[in-house]
């Protein structure tokens, strides 16, 4: 693009989930079974721990050679099957680990950088919306200067660990590790935090196996809910069932997309289980998920074809309005609001309600498709380049990009509505700039949300943001085409006049009667019966 304007990617449809997960309560546990889930998640999670250092001792040097030997020194301690679940979780929480310290190098690299940048500039010199300027004060820019030193040494170190294939993980978790050093800050006593750390740490989760009885040989759940568990070869004692096997007493039911489970278990496709305890509410859950076909990609102009519904994502709600296939905004604009203050799980509650409820009104629009922003604040939530506007950061650190674009690409697949992402350059600045005044009016204030959420959909659509295209400077008329970019050039009736409607007109005053018919010179003969045929009245001669 010209003007100094980055090039903007063209708009796509995102594909659909790639997997399903559900989850549901283990109700009616006796005592015997919590028993027997918990010596079984301490023993296998004893195993996991030793299996994952080893893996991270491996380091780069690891091979399917070492992946075998590992499996076959778990085999006689607990199973085939077992020791299989426990290598794969190990090498994907390895795998997870060394993504996430390359997402922390790249941050070290970032912060390194936009310190290097401002230290160069003058103390007290003005940015530009594209780069940050100089420090404010001479004390500010030594402070920084110390920060550079210690990001540089740190950013060494890091590097270091990531040529060696050093990674850093922590079975339960950094984040309770941690919290064991800070009891009264946590509110939660030493034995609580003790329960809370057994139980992130055991393992109770068995992949899928198609073939096999209801998907799982491990872990298995029968379509009328019967959950048994192969015990391991140490607790093979435990087994209330043939083959080594635990029955529990309770029974599971999959309250949502409980028949495609019991369908997929009836079949003997593959289906892994997860079951973990949660001490605050002293429950047990079992975790069903499997992996599915990714639906096909429809064409863009098919998905477009009913209109689009833009929406605009901001820190405390979504702005959404609806336009039609022309690109004009139809209705007025929608907003769902959601609170993401407070505990991970309410955030997330918020934000699936906010989407089911937008959801919901597309169906009612009757509209195909859903234009969202591919927004990627990586870049922008280093604190080296805002410095102390905390405010604005903590705002971008909020905003949840991608946990809303998976939600809404998982729940959209159920409801047959598609997603189109688009680039989110300069959609805020240029619809509030093109559509904020002119839809404002006394009974309507339009956000500068609202107005983005316009731009977001037209962009979706492939039309400009603008309202109107300047005509032809050959031709003003239409003779080059149509004036407006509003109606296709395939609309009827688009250049044809405006439809005569019916009834009083607003803005002409119909003609007097009775000052038209004292005026006018009567032509007819009066007092002849309507059988008759009328008779002209003869000319007035005058000399």
């Amino acid at each position: 693009m010209d003007g100094g304007l980055r090039k903007l990617a063209a708009p796509s449809v995102v594909p659909g989930p790639s997997g399903v997960a559900l989850r549901t309560r283990l109700k009616q546990l006796t005592a015997a079974d919590e028993e027997v889930l918990r010596r079984v998640g301490a023993h296998l999670g004893a195993l996991a721990c030793r299996d994952l250092k080893a893996r991270c001792c491996d380091g780069l040097g690891h091979d399917a050679k070492a992946w075998a030997v590992r499996k076959r020194e778990l085999t006689p301690l607990s199973s085939a099957r077992w020791a299989g679940s426990i290598t794969k979780a190990t090498h994907e929480q390895w795998a997870l680990a060394r993504r996430c310290a390359l997402a922390h190098l790249q941050g070290l690299q970032a912060g390194v950088r936009m310190l290097r940048h401002r230290l160069a500039l003058p103390v007290g010199s003005k940015g530009s919306k594209k780069a940050p300027g100089g420090y404010r004060s001479r004390r500010e820019w030594h402070a920084k200067a110390r920060r550079l030193r210690v990001l540089e040494d740190r950013l060494a170190r890091e590097r270091a660990a990531w040529e060696a294939g050093t990674v850093h993980v922590v079975r339960g978790g950094k984040r309770l590790a941690r919290m064991r050093h800070q009891l009264p800050a946590a509110q939660i006593t030493q034995a609580q935090w003790r329960e809370r750390w057994e139980a992130a740490r055991w393992f109770l989760q068995a992949d899928g196996e198609s073939g096999k009885r209801y998907g799982n040989e491990t872990i298995r759940i029968a379509p009328d809910g019967e959950v048994s568990i192969r015990l391991p070869a140490p607790l093979a004692g435990l087994a209330n069932a043939p083959h080594g096997r635990y029955v529990l007493t309770g029974r599971v039911r999959f309250a949502h997309r409980g028949p495609e489970w019991a369908d997929r278990a009836a079949a003997n496709r593959a289906v892994a289980y997860r079951i973990h305890h949660d001490p605050a509410r002293t429950r047990w859950y079992v975790t069903a998920s499997w992996q599915k076909p990714v639906t096909r990609t429809v064409p863009l102009a098919a998905v477009l074809a009913d209109g689009v519904i833009g929406v605009d994502m901001n820190a405390d709600h979504l702005a959404a309005w609806r336009l039609d296939v022309h690109g004009n905004p139809t209705g007025s604009p929608r907003r769902f609001c959601y609170d993401l203050t407070g505990t991970t799980q309410h955030r997330d509650a918020q934000l699936r309600h906010a989407l089911t409820r937008l959801l919901h009104w597309g169906r009612t629009c009757g509209v195909r498709a859903i234009a969202v922003e591919d927004l990627d604040f990586t870049a922008e939530r280093t604190r080296e380049k805002h410095g102390g506007r905390k405010r604005f950061r903590r705002l971008i650190a909020g905003l949840p990009t991608g946990r809303l674009r998976a939600r809404l690409t998982s729940m959209a697949d159920q409801t047959g509505i598609a997603v189109v992402a688009v680039d989110p350059a300069y959609t805020s600045k240029w619809g509030a700039q093109h559509w904020q005044k002119p839809l404002t009016s006394k009974n309507r204030k339009i956000t500068r949300h609202d107005a983005a959420s316009i731009a977001i959909g037209r962009r979706a659509q492939g039309y400009p943001l603008r309202r109107r295209t300047t005509p032809p400077r050959t031709h003003r008329s239409d003779g080059c085409g149509p004036r407006i970019v509003q109606a296709g050039g395939d609309a009827p009736g688009r250049e044809g006049p405006r439809r005569r409607v019916p009834g009083p007109r607003t803005r002409s005053v119909p003609p007097d009667a009775e000052r038209t018919r004292a005026t006018r010179t009567p032509t007819t003969v009066r007092g002849v019966c309507g059988e008759q045929e009328w008779v002209q009245d003869p000319l007035l001669l005058t000399d």
